[in-house]
């Protein structure tokens, strides 16, 4: 059977999605580019915000229609809409849905599969499929054939769910507690996407700067990074990143590492969320505005030409017209490379959604989104201006409306034409232009000395 999934939200929700495929490459199955031809069909959802909920609920109900017209069909959803416990309003809202699946965990879907009459036909093309694979061992991470080789940068989570419980984040509700993969699972992942051609991972933490915190005497994020590193050099994987990060757990040994080990790439994703104490306590953040501004300082001064990403929430319970002000002022000091912007929306079982008014207009919440939009895109267009006529190492993920696409080692998005096949190669590109959101390129000009012409003695 052929397979299709929808992935919404953020990073830890693609390497689901990877996790997921994996599994059903395993049982045989092949994925699908266009869901019409596809026999199984998942969502995987999104409910950080309330406009994510809505666009999986879009996505689901549009399957309802499919599987009155193809009642053998399958369909599933997966994600933080599931949560981590039995979702029995969702089974009565969704009756369609045939499978329902906790972030992260797959199994639901393998155990249904194996269930039906199909399966020996399945586990025939498995047979097939492994010995396809011998390179890649059991329990490892299996792409889809049509991303094997052709795939340049895959996620892998090193720390599933969170237990830091921000007021206004649904994470802990919907994902559970911290719970830290083990090194040899995490290394196993890795090998098996650079055996498959991944050329850069992004080692994935709701906190990733906890990692390893809920196992006794266990490694942290450096020591970890450390043997990923290593796992690198031996198989020719390129580049490593880690997100996300919080203020309160970066620590300098953790700095001290990505300026050390030349395939981690000098770019952090910390963020603010605010710039006003009283917000931030409110938040349960744990950190005050000064304490972030010494933070960003230090991670500047110990890796340099570092990148720095943060995220900002606008429009906070009982943030007033000074208080936004104040984080505006601060983004403005700053000058980070980028900045997530959300407008807040209550979100079910949060503290902020139990006990605070969502107070704040609409229209005030898209004014204040739009001012710091603006006032970032004036940074980083000045920060990335700073390229212009620099050459800089692209890592090529793929083609872009015929250009090709990749990025820096801060992260930063550059295209350039060629006729040559650039994916998955690390290419210096000379900046011939610089924007807010990318840049543009092109390849030096190699000068080749004139032809050596011996003339005939006479």
């Amino acid at each position: 059977m052929k397979y299709h999934i929808w992935t919404l939200g953020c990073q830890m929700n693609t390497a689901d999605s990877q996790r997921l495929a994996s599994e059903l490459e395993r049982l045989g199955h092949r994925a699908a580019l266009d869901p019409d031809s596809a026999d199984i069909l998942v969502v995987n959802t999104c409910v950080v915000r309330q406009s994510a909920e809505e666009k999986g609920l879009g996505r689901l109900y549009a399957l309802e229609r499919v599987k009155r017209q193809h009642p053998h069909k399958i369909v599933g959803v997966m994600g933080c809409m599931v949560g981590v416990r039995d979702p029995l309003r969702l089974r009565q809202k969704l009756p369609f849905v045939d499978v329902f699946m906790p972030p992260s965990e797959p199994e639901p879907m393998v155990a249904f599969l194996r269930d039906r009459a199909a399966e020996a036909e399945a586990v025939s093309e498995e047979a097939q499929a492994r010995q396809r694979r011998d390179a890649i061992q059991d329990g490892d991470l299996v792409l889809p054939a049509h991303e094997q080789g052709s795939l340049v940068s895959a996620h892998v989570p090193v720390v599933y769910g969170c237990s830091h419980a921000c007021s206004f984040c649904i994470i802990p509700f919907r994902r559970g507690v911290e719970r830290s993969r083990s090194v040899g699972e995490i290394v196993a992942h890795v090998r098996s996407l650079a055996l498959q051609g991944v050329k850069e991972i992004t080692l994935l933490g709701q906190i990733v700067d906890r990692y390893g915190k809920d196992i006794p005497d266990g490694p942290d994020l450096a020591d970890l990074l450390r043997i990923v590193h290593d796992v690198a050099e031996e198989t020719g994987l390129q580049r490593i990143r880690f997100l996300t990060s919080h203020p309160n757990w970066m620590t300098d040994k953790l700095l001290d590492t990505v300026a050390e080990l030349p395939r981690v790439m000098p770019h952090i994703e910390v963020p603010v969320q605010a710039g006003d104490d009283e917000v931030l306590a409110r938040m349960k953040r744990g950190y005050t505005v000064d304490q972030y501004r010494r933070l960003i300082a230090n991670i500047r001064a110990r890796i340099p030409d570092v990148a720095i990403n943060t995220d900002i929430i606008v429009g906070f319970p009982g943030e007033t017209d000074q208080q936004f002000q104040r984080t505006y002022d601060l983004l403005a000091e700053l000058r980070l490379d980028k900045a997530h912007l959300a407008r807040y929306s209550p979100r079910p079982h949060t503290l902020s959604a139990r006990t605070m008014p969502d107070d704040v207009p609409d229209d005030e919440k898209r004014r204040r989104h739009q001012a710091l939009e603006d006032l970032q895109a004036e940074i980083v267009a000045q920060i990335n201006q700073r390229y212009l006529g620099a050459s800089v190492p692209v890592l090529v993920e793929d083609r872009h409306k015929g250009r090709w696409r990749g990025r820096t080692p801060q992260n930063k998005l550059v295209f350039f034409d060629d006729s040559a096949d650039w994916r998955g190669q690390i290419v210096e590109v000379e900046i011939t232009w610089t924007g807010p959101w990318s840049m543009q390129g092109r390849l030096p000009v190699v000068e080749r000395a004139a032809p050596l012409v011996i003339l005939p003695t006479s």
